[in-house]
């Protein structure tokens, strides 16, 4: 059974630049791109507003954004290798702190905030995975080791108990948080892994890349339940609904799909442009309607809601 989405609403030239990442709150939409300036768009207003600009928020631009699930903490990492900490006050973001590891370009690259805010998970150039307590001054206080390979994506989930990593190698890692030890390193995908992500229940992880599958896990066996297959081109980015039902993708060729869990199969797929996707996000539900956007080498973010039946 496919699903119709239809396009609601589209910010042009958002940035000045292509647009790398997106985080979503509760009633808002956050931003970044190759500038220095972080965007703050509304969602609670089908013309999506935008509500502050945070200005040179990072100066070489902004590579990943992390949001926490309860809407107050949000993560920046900058190509200069500085991550910012803000905290959300009355719907307004102000910087709370940094963590600087090095000062390096890549000692810090794809980023994940736990749920509460309080602890951010990250990549390096060289596979490790740092966690940080953002409630302790960013103290470092625990170091993963993989084989080395460079960390391009990181998620922890929803109930804290798992953080995962991609990695350029194809290498996909599973740790556990209360022991500290390495849980699962996931065969299955040979090429870099550009986006995990897990399910809102913590069983399921994706994991896609340059090898244009999105592979399937289960987090507690290790083992891969499915394949699904249709993306024509490298997958950048991987965003679960909040029920857990159906998973979005976006794609190097413009192309973002959206796939139905129990059907194992794509259910809608979307064009947005000619130009690389870089991020997707499912929105906020409004009613019964559930919606997404995306965003990527074309400068703009384009909103699209669930088709209603008549």
């Amino acid at each position: 059974m496919s699903k119709q989405y239809l396009t609601s609403h589209t910010v042009d030239n958002a940035h000045i630049t292509d647009i790398f990442c997106l985080a979503v709150t509760s009633k808002q939409i956050i931003s970044a791109s190759g500038s220095s300036a972080l965007k703050v768009h509304s969602t609670t207003d089908p013309d999506f507003p935008i509500q502050q600009t945070l200005e040179k928020a990072h100066k070489l631009g902004c590579h990943h954004l992390a949001a926490s699930k309860n809407g107050l903490k949000l993560a920046s990492a900058g190509f200069d290798g500085e991550v910012k900490i803000w905290t959300n006050q009355e719907g307004e973001w102000v910087e709370e702190g940094k963590i600087v590891d090095g000062n390096k370009a890549g000692e810090i690259w794809a980023v994940a905030l736990s749920e509460d805010g309080q602890y951010l998970a990250s990549t390096t150039y060289d596979g490790r995975i740092n966690v940080w307590d953002t409630l302790a001054g960013c103290q470092k206080i625990r170091e993963y080791e993989t084989k080395g390979s460079y960390g391009m994506s990181i998620d922890l989930s929803i109930n804290g108990k798992f953080t995962a990593s991609g990695h350029e190698n194809g290498g996909v890692y599973v740790f556990d948080n209360d022991t500290g030890r390495l849980l699962h390193s996931l065969s299955g995908l040979v090429k870099p892994v550009r986006s995990v992500a897990f399910s809102p229940g913590s069983k399921l992880l994706a994991a896609a890349g340059d090898s244009k599958v999105i592979a399937l896990y289960d987090v507690q066996s290790g083992e891969q339940v499915a394949n699904l297959t249709g993306h024509g081109a490298w997958v950048f980015s991987l965003d679960w609904s909040d029920t857990g039902e159906y998973l979005l993708s976006g794609a190097f060729d413009g192309r973002a799909k959206v796939w139905s869990i129990d059907q194992r199969a794509c259910v809608a797929t979307h064009t947005e442009m000619d130009k690389t996707l870089w991020s997707v996000k499912w929105l906020p539900k409004t009613g019964k309607n559930e919606g997404f956007a995306v965003a990527g080498a074309n400068r703009s973010i384009s909103f699209y809601r669930e088709a209603t039946g008549g």
